[in-house]
């Protein structure tokens, strides 16, 4: 696990200050790779590229966690907006948020991780 001074300004604003990464600008938001998205922080193993998906918003998106162990799910009222916040149960990081608007046949889910919070492991 990388300590909060290892991490990279944006990495530490996003994931420490529940920030987000600006639209189609992270290194993950168009990839097509195979293999398992880690966190950046802690390297806990938490989405597939078997559920990513072209959501069309700028992020990553996929429609359920690889291991739901590593991940919690917390309410979030700041900014005015009712949401619910995508954590790393392991380290505590923000990964970004999940949405009810994913492919309704994939069970409807939209988790939206921002790019700077992933690690992928290619297969």
């Amino acid at each position: 696990m990388k300590k909060d001074e290892e991490l990279t300004p944006e990495l530490y604003k996003v994931a420490r200050q529940k920030g987000t990464e600006a639209p189609f600008t992270g290194k993950y938001w168009d990839n097509h790779g195979k293999g398992t998205y880690k966190c950046a922080v802690c390297g806990a193993e938490l989405f597939s590229s078997e559920t990513k998906f072209d959501s069309g918003t700028g992020w990553p998106s996929f429609t359920e966690p690889s291991d739901s162990r590593n991940v919690e799910l917390k309410e979030d009222l700041s900014g005015g907006l009712r949401r619910t916040e995508v954590v790393c149960k392991n380290c505590g990081a923000h990964l970004g948020h999940v949405f009810d608007d994913g492919p309704k046949e994939k069970g409807g889910k939209r988790f939206c991780i921002n790019s700077v919070c992933l690690e992928i492991e290619k297969k």
